[in-house]
């Protein structure tokens, strides 16, 4: 396995796919604020819901 951090893959594709991966959180966490739904998680192998309007869905920088 490549222990090579993501941001210096050869594959640009790669590269950029973490920050994409950041965005579309990021849209996921506003469409659910703004729709009133809830976004299912999974930290450390427990799956929580979080609610719109919490701390937790919150904006994530």
């Amino acid at each position: 396995m490549n222990k090579q951090p993501i941001e210096q893959a050869f594959d640009r594709d790669l590269r950029l796919s973490k920050v994409a991966m950041q965005r579309a959180a990021q849209r996921a966490r506003d469409l659910a604020n703004a729709t009133g739904t809830s976004i299912v998680v999974s930290h450390d192998g427990v799956i929580e819901h979080l609610k719109p309007g919490t701390r937790d869905l919150q904006t994530q920088k």
